[in-house]
């Protein structure tokens, strides 16, 4: 008797797991279509007010992002987009990002004069009415800007590119189909169609610096890479301070926000038309430059300059930025504490702290004898400590080592904290 209650409690757990398995593989298809909805947005305003406006709606190809936590956030972000199904109020999708426009709002710039950015994301495109709420959030992680508008699949004007008019473009790494991996799309900017051998050439040490790394190196099987060829009607890069305009595929340019090294693009939208109808998540750009400089935003872009010698090191702290969500850890040693973070608030970013709430970062990490801040001196007795100056400030803001690929060129890799928060994205984006 007791060997057939064994028996039959197995077989009942067996039946669970069969149909929690089928309930999960069927959660997409109950409310999405195979396909994406690109959602394009105008970012504007000011330092004091900001506010969203919506451009286009526009179906592209087959749905290349995860199916399975879907309603979860991977991480918290600057802004967020929730998707909710209209008839009964449940989300059914949700994913966060940072954007070029909120940098600026930071600037001297933004005290004097408004502006406007574009911004493009990718969402499962709904099979019923749905409802979209995407909202900005400041420092301090209270929403300042929202917008929440309805999709209707039905909805005639809702833009349809065709599917079977791609760029050109070709495989540099294939571990398995888009809906088992993280699909990364490398784009050229300032390349002729002459300089098609040279992109290559420049993006595959892209992904050979990248998959370098850990935790990308163990996990490179969850990804595909793959190059796609839109070339620039010139060569080279637009840099602004010394008055060089190039006519490029993305208009991108050094000198954003007049830094020198800031290397980015107000194009989203254009990059999101050339990658239209074929699978990808998230975007490098390589650019034709000899001058240091790069940018990565999260969950948006990675734009660096190929042809410096410290290319190989910045492609991957940009990708860092852009897929991981991570802050530099570099500082300024006059810096106390810049309008970047607040001091009251504990950053988003998984690789620095304010000690507001530090359980929720890498507290778990340190050993017992780890003093909190751990002293600059101590920096060879901890491989992961609480160390004073990171994102940009000497004091008031902590990082977990001594060095990492966030903080300098010269670290031979990601630290623990980083190469943790890695792996954490990368297994939610690829396990159920």
């Amino acid at each position: 008797m007791r060997k057939g209650k064994h028996y039959l409690r197995s077989v009942f757990i067996a039946v669970l797991l069969i149909c929690g398995w089928s309930i999960q593989a069927q959660e997409y298809g109950q409310y999405f279509a195979d396909k994406t909805l690109r959602l394009d947005y105008i970012f504007s305003g000011d330092a004091t007010k900001q506010t969203i406006a919506l451009d286009e709606l526009t179906e592209t190809g087959d749905w290349a992002g995860r199916r399975h936590h879907l309603s979860e956030l991977p991480l918290k972000g600057n802004g967020q987009i929730t998707v909710r199904d209209s008839k009964t109020g449940a989300i059914i999708y949700r994913t966060s990002f940072s954007s070029l426009f909120q940098e600026w709002m930071q600037t001297n710039e933004a005290k004097k004069v408004s502006r406007s950015f574009q911004n493009s994301f990718l969402v499962p495109f709904p099979l019923k009415e749905a409802e979209v709420d995407i909202t900005l959030l400041d420092n301090r992680q209270q929403v300042v800007a929202e917008l929440k508008h309805t999709v209707d699949p039905a909805d005639i004007l809702i833009r349809k590119t065709n599917r079977f008019k791609v760029s050109s473009y070709n495989y540099l790494l294939k571990s398995g189909s888009p809906q088992d991996c993280i699909d990364v799309a490398i784009l050229g900017e300032g390349y002729t169609d002459e300089e098609s051998n040279l992109l290559e050439r420049d993006a595959q040490l892209a992904v050979e610096n990248l998959f370098a790394h850990e935790p990308f190196k163990s996990l490179k099987n969850r990804f595909n890479v793959v190059l796609v060829n839109a070339p620039s009607k010139e060569s080279g890069i637009s840099t602004p301070r010394l008055n060089e305009w190039k006519d490029t595929q993305f208009n991108s340019h050094f000198d954003t926000f007049y830094s020198q090294r800031y290397l980015t693009t107000n194009q989203t939208k254009k990059i999101h038309e050339v990658l239209a109808g074929i699978p990808y998540e998230h975007i490098i750009v390589l650019a034709n430059s000899t001058v240091y400089g790069g940018g990565g935003i999260y969950n948006a872009f990675t734009l660096t300059s190929s042809h410096h010698s410290f290319f190989g090191p910045v492609v991957v702290h940009e990708f860092g930025h852009s897929f991981g969500g991570l802050a530099d850890e570099y500082f300024y040693e006059n810096d106390t504490m810049t309008d970047t973070y607040d001091p009251k608030t504990e950053p988003w970013e998984q690789n620095v702290t304010t000690l507001v709430d530090f359980s929720k970062k890498w507290e778990d990490m340190l050993t017992k004898s780890t003093p909190v801040p751990t002293p600059a001196s101590m920096q060879k007795d901890y491989k992961v400590g609480v160390f004073e100056g990171a994102a940009y400030s000497a004091k008031g803001i902590y990082r977990g080592s001594a060095d990492c690929r966030m903080k300098t060129n010269t670290a031979p890799g990601f630290c623990p904290v980083c190469q943790r928060a890695l792996d954490r994205l990368i297994r939610f984006y690829t396990e159920k």
